[in-house]
């Protein structure tokens, strides 16, 4: 099985995936974008290369930017610890690249090539890497099986199974036997993921439970974020500020449908809205449907008394929860939820809606007290009175989120002892 599977992924798989990646491309500006910031790769790559001073080299790669976050933390301690170690940084999708081009911790950000045997080879050739660290599932095999035959670490940071992967059938598991099998450490996020892992009957890496690197991002960003006064006091001032955060429509038409009432009902509260993507279309859509109740967040200077302000920007979520004494953290009721971290470190109650399965940490925050699920307007509505009005239920909600990121900070440190020791060993 060692030679078959990467010859049937090199001369099977990765013909066919290429041919669906090209006629997505047709029709997908994303995938275009894709395609097109990579005409160039291996040239770009080697004029940044060069560029490079002496010194070990750690690759992270990361699917996009909500991966990349989870990197962030590990890669502000490495270079804490030590600064002559240089990072390069990949992606694979285009919206995490572009977002990232002036990351200044990075001697190198690129993308990842497509995954053929060739890429991977000359990809290694340009970067020379000590080490590899591919964040949560983001596993490119004949990378993989390049960096194993070079005898480079790999370690996989924030490592979780997707659902659907666990369920494979036995071909598809022998498969994922192969590529798991070349890491080095498995590093989880939670021991349902250890044991998922364990189910392929790895016998090669180091398979540990060690948290996610998440819960440190959201302490070090709201360290930061609390010294930052987006909105002045005399719009927060005697306010009760509820802060919707990463909201689409679908989250929106219940949002609103609960809010209105309150609105009308009280003097001191204020809605903040952050939609995920603001686009005009968006936001006017939002101001029809207020009815001269809003003003945007670029015209804050303008204020005069709404009671909702709408959100035209963007980067700017996790410093708006510092305002909030409650969050509702949107996706929820549309296909799945965006970060409830962000908000509950700031120890304030969070809630979403009933699409919250795509992570672990909701469901976990609800057990502990700090978030609570609404099912439809109805029931926001009540909570959010309930909150709202009694100032010792939210502040009991909110210090216990708050306990619970504190409770799981440090996944951080438990990485870079696995790395730190990979790099030992290799020197």
């Amino acid at each position: 099985m060692k030679r078959f599977w990467p010859l049937a992924y090199s001369f099977i798989v990765i013909p066919l995936l290429w041919a669906v990646i090209q006629t997505m491309g047709i029709v997908n500006a994303k995938t275009r974008r894709g395609i097109r910031g990579r005409k160039r790769l291996f040239e770009d790559l080697q004029l940044q290369v060069r560029a490079l001073p002496q010194g070990r080299r750690i690759w992270f790669h990361s699917s996009s930017m909500g991966e990349f976050e989870q990197a962030k933390p590990i890669i502000a301690e490495l270079k804490r610890r030590h600064p002559d170690v240089i990072v390069i940084v990949s992606f694979f999708s285009p919206s995490g690249f572009e977002h990232s081009r002036a990351y200044a911790p990075a001697g190198v950000i690129t993308y990842i090539p497509f995954d053929t045997r060739a890429n991977a080879r000359r990809f290694l050739d340009l970067i020379r890497p000590d080490a590899a660290v591919m964040v949560r599932y983001d596993i490119w095999p004949n990378h993989i099986w390049e960096l194993r035959h070079r005898k480079i670490p790999v370690l996989i940071a924030n490592a979780t199974m997707r659902e659907r992967t666990r369920r494979r059938t036995p071909v598809a598991r022998s498969f994922h036997h192969e590529v798991y099998n070349a890491i080095d450490d498995i590093l989880t996020v939670a021991q349902s993921d250890a044991d998922a892992f364990r189910h392929f009957f790895l016998d090669h890496p180091v398979i540990q439970t060690i948290g996610d690197t998440r819960y440190d991002q959201v302490s070090i960003r709201s360290a930061e974020a609390r010294k930052r006064h987006l909105i002045p006091p005399a719009v927060t001032g005697g306010k009760k500020i509820v802060v919707i955060g990463s909201s689409w429509p679908e989250d929106e038409e219940v949002v609103l449908g609960a809010a209105l009432p309150l609105i009308a009902a009280s003097d001191d509260v204020l809605f903040i809205i952050v939609p995920h993507e603001p686009t005009e279309e968006h936001l006017e859509g939002l101001e029809r449907q207020l009815a001269g109740k809003t003003l945007r967040f670029s015209a804050l200077n303008e204020y005069a008394g709404e009671r909702v302000i709408v959100v035209d920007s963007v980067g700017i979520l996790t410093i708006l929860y510092a305002h909030a004494q409650i969050a509702f953290v949107g996706g929820s009721f549309r296909q799945g939820i965006h970060n409830v971290l962000e908000a509950a470190v700031y120890g304030i109650p969070v809630l979403f809606g009933p699409k919250h399965r795509n992570s672990h940490e909701p469901l976990m925050l609800v057990e502990h007290g700090g978030a609570f699920v609404v099912n439809d307007r109805d029931d926001l509505h009540r909570t959010l009175k309930h909150l709202l009005e009694d100032e010792r239920a939210r502040a009991a909600a909110g210090e216990h989120a708050a306990r619970f990121v504190a409770s799981h900070v440090g996944a951080t440190d438990r990485f870079l002892a696995h790395l730190e020791r990979r790099l030992d060993e290799r020197s």
